[in-house]
């Protein structure tokens, strides 16, 4: 991936800064090469997927108890396929390109998620928290690029040999280094190895990705800059995926306190979590402020499981069993939790705040272009706007 220093046919102005290249996937082409994280439950919907595709990055929507959300929303009960549905039209109706975040985790609602979705015209599915090995066998996805999330090469290589089975590969990868929000694809004691540091594991994802069709990689995880997307593509990543610095913008819908805890976090508030932890089992990213974090570190948080979006199988092949439900002293309840984050249910339980590593850097809630003109190096702030430089070429 070239990074320019200058528009073409110009020579570079003292202190200018690197124009970021277009990002192609499945013929589609991004101006920015920025895909905007999906943070569910609740905080990327159609206002701020809708306002990164504007700005020319891909916006993307969470489907994370999505049907909840839109049928509290339309003031009707809609199901998981047709709140899908809604909600990628809705992203899309501006201008664009707009995608849509489907949890493997999501168990239940994960074929009816990707239905709706290449119904729905979106751009793109991406999909992590677990292996998407049978996502191209669900509906042929038409224009829709399938873009799995791994943390290793040896990921991958696994998707790509089951999806081979299947007669398709990746449209585009997402590696995830330990630094992101949510739920870690690592084991505990792994996240901190030298070994595992996003510049560590792009050489062989990327490698992997040449030889097995030359598809874009798009690197995410502790990306905060401009210039942390220059450093990172100039290492070989074709875009980068951020989720953080949209979850504090005025279009996300995560709710104020939610925002202004992310404001006001300092580095020691931000913590990997096992133990309370996720009932999913993976390590979780979150602050320690939260109030159902709290509450479960402390004892104090009675089980109120209602709405089964992570329910395991049970021994007779039915979705019965949570964790979170089941022993309320080691696991949070992350529906319970990140509805209420978003404003959806706090009468239910408390909420429950996920950020990524580079959280406390974030000083003010902005809007999305504000944002995206500095990520792009456009301007960065209003004492730098002055040395604005060059937006992407068409």
């Amino acid at each position: 991936m070239r990074i320019e220093d200058a528009t073409p046919g110009t020579k570079p102005r003292p202190g200018s800064r690197p124009a970021l290249p277009p990002l192609f996937v499945k013929g589609k082409k991004l101006n920015v090469p920025i895909v905007q994280g999906g943070m569910g439950v609740g905080v990327s919907l159609h206002p701020l997927a809708g306002a990164v595709a504007r700005e020319g990055g891909l916006g993307v929507v969470s489907s994370a108890a999505i049907d909840r959300v839109v049928s509290k929303r339309l003031g009707r009960k809609v199901g998981t396929y047709e709140a899908v549905r809604e909600e990628i039209a809705a992203s899309k109706s501006q201008g664009g390109l707009a995608g849509i975040n489907i949890m493997v985790a999501l168990q239940r609602d994960f074929a009816d998620s990707v239905r709706g979705a290449i119904d729905a015209g979106a751009d793109a599915i991406i999909s992590g928290a677990g292996l998407p090995t049978s996502l191209p066998a669900i509906q042929a996805p038409r224009d829709t690029a399938l873009i799995p999330i791994v943390s290793s090469a040896r990921a991958l290589e696994i998707i790509i040999k089951k999806w081979e089975k299947l007669g398709y590969r990746p449209d585009a990868v997402v590696l995830e280094g330990p630094l992101a929000g949510g739920h870690l694809g690592f084991k505990f004691d792994e996240i901190g190895l030298p070994s595992n540091t996003l510049e560590a594991l792009l050489p062989p994802v990327k490698d992997m990705a040449l030889r097995h069709g030359d598809f874009p990689v798009i690197a995410a995880g502790g990306i905060f800059t401009h210039e942390d997307i220059v450093s990172i593509l100039r290492q070989g990543a074709d875009g980068v995926q951020m989720g953080t610095r949209f979850l504090a913008t005025e279009e996300s819908t995560a709710d104020d306190a939610y925002k202004q805890a992310v404001v006001n976090a300092t580095q020691d508030d931000i913590l990997v979590t096992r133990d309370p932890g996720s009932p999913c089992g993976l390590p979780f990213r979150v602050l320690k402020q939260s109030p159902m974090f709290r509450a479960t570190l402390e004892g104090r948080r009675k089980p109120a499981c209602n709405k089964g979006y992570v329910l395991l199988k049970d021994g007779d092949g039915k979705f019965n069993r949570c964790l979170a439900k089941e022993d309320g002293a080691h696991y949070f309840c992350i529906c319970n939790g990140l509805l209420s984050s978003a404003g959806y249910n706090p009468e239910d339980e408390e909420p429950l705040y996920t950020v990524g590593s580079n959280a406390y850097r974030v000083e003010a809630v902005v809007p999305v272009k504000a944002l995206m003109d500095e990520l792009r190096g456009v301007a960065t702030s209003r004492a730098r706007a002055d040395d604005a430089c060059f937006a992407p070429g068409n």
